[in-house]
């Protein structure tokens, strides 16, 4: 299953040891995580701007990132989706990369639930939704 791991995602994975970390540790092994330069530059810019990490550190992390996942250029939605237009980077991000869901927890794309067939998820329904999409697979 290909998957889009959010930049909030990708930050609680590397900030803190729990669902987010397993969740990405579990998608690096048994999906393709699908990434853009617009969530890799978003997830290094608040590693450093926000968590205070060092350039460098930031810098290793995001080039973890890409070693377990698959970077697309987003497709241009035609017109703005999302309330936050960072965000339509996001969906055209999932659209680009043939995305199963995407994994966040921004209220602002969670509260579309779906687009153009792509499921929008928090983390802890993940594997809910992982398992519902191997059954009618």
């Amino acid at each position: 299953m290909r998957v889009v791991l959010d930049t909030n995602v990708l930050i609680s994975a590397f900030i803190a040891q729990g669902l987010c970390s397993e969740l990405l540790e579990h998608c690096g092994c048994l999906h393709q995580v699908i990434v853009s330069d617009f969530i890799l530059r978003e997830f290094q810019e608040r590693l450093v701007v926000k968590f205070k990490y060092s350039e460098h550190e930031a810098a290793q992390a995001e080039a973890l990132i890409h070693s377990v996942a698959n970077s697309v250029a987003p497709f241009a939605l035609k017109s703005p989706v999302c309330r936050d237009r960072d965000d339509d980077a996001v969906l055209g991000t999932a659209v680009a990369g043939n995305a199963a869901c995407i994994v966040t927890g921004d209220a602002d794309l969670l509260v579309l639930r779906e687009y153009r067939g792509i499921r929008i998820i928090r983390p802890a329904e993940f594997i809910e939704f992982e398992v519902r999409f191997k059954q009618n697979s």
